[in-house]
C-alpha cells in the first residue's frame, strides 16, 4: 500500500511509519521539520499540500491511507487565563492542516481500492475542562471536519475515522519519568496497531476509543 503519514517525525508518527514499512508498504512521511528522513512540507501551505498530492498521484496513481498526526497542546490553569494566541496556534495545527490535507487527498483516497483516513483526537473534546478550552474546542472542530470528510467518502471504498486517546505515551517519556504510571495513556505502538486495524473494517465516520 501507499501510506501518507503527516507529522511523521514525532513519536506517534515514527511508530506508524515503523508499523507499515515493517510490512513492506511504501510510507511517505511528511513533517514541517523534514527531520528523520521525512519530506519537509508545511501543511499550512495549501499549495504545497496540493503539490504533494499531485506528486503522489504522478508517482503512484493512488493513495491507500492517510494518517494525520499533526498536533500540539496549549492550556491554562483557569478559563479566564485562556490565551487566544493559544487558540490561534491550535487552530492552525489541529484544524487548518487537516483541512488542507483532506481537501487535497480526497480524490486519491477515492481512487484506492480500500482508502483509509484517520486522525487522533482526545477525550478532552468530549468533556472540556476550563483550562483546556482552546485545545478541546480545536479537537472537537477537527472531529467535526473529519466526520464531514467521512460523509464525503460514503458510498466509496474509502473511509475516515477518529481514534480517541486521553494522551499518548512512548518509551522516551517512560525513561524520563520511570516512577510515573501514565494511567489511561495510549502507547504509540498500540496507536499504530489501531491505525492498521482500520483496513480490517468498513466502518466509516466512527470514533474508536483507545483509552481502555
Amino acid at each position: 500500500m501507499i501510506i501518507l503519514v503527516a507529522g511523521a517525525a514525532g513519536p506517534a508518527g515514527q511508530a506508524v511509519v515503523r508499523r507499515f514499512t515493517g510490512q513492506g508498504h511504501t510510507v511517505i512521511g511528511v513533517d514541517k521539520s523534514g527531520a528523520d528522513g521525512t519530506l519537509a512540507v508545511d501543511l499550512l501551505d495549501a499549495e504545497a499540500v496540493r503539490k504533494l498530492a499531485e506528486d503522489i498521484k504522478a508517482e503512484h496513481g493512488h493513495l491507500d491511507g492517510v494518517v494525520h498526526l499533526v498536533g500540539g497542546w496549549r492550556g491554562s490553569k483557569t478559563f479566564a487565563e485562556t490565551s487566544l494566541d493559544d487558540w490561534a496556534l491550535l487552530h492552525d495545527l489541529l484544524i487548518r492542516t487537516l483541512q488542507h490535507v483532506t481537501l487535497a487527498v480526497e480524490p486519491l483516497l477515492k481512487a484506492s481500492e480500500r482508502g483509509r483516513f484517520a486522525i487522533v483526537s482526545a477525550k478532552a473534546a468530549e468533556r472540556p475542562t476550563q483550562g483546556n478550552a482552546a485545545y478541546a474546542a480545536a479537537k472537537a472542530a477537527a472531529e467535526a471536519w473529519t466526520l464531514a470528510f467521512a460523509d464525503a467518502l460514503e458510498g466509496t471504498s474509502a473511509t475516515a475515522n477518529i481514534l480517541v486517546v486521553k494522551a499518548l505515551v512512548h518509551d522516551g517519556m517512560r525513561a524520563a519519568s520511570p516512577d510515573k504510571t501514565f494511567p489511561g495513556f495510549t502507547d504509540v505502538g498500540d496507536l499504530a496497531a489501531a491505525v492498521e486495524a482500520l483496513w480490517d473494517t468498513d466502518a466509516n465516520g466512527t470514533r474508536v476509543d483507545l483509552t481502555g
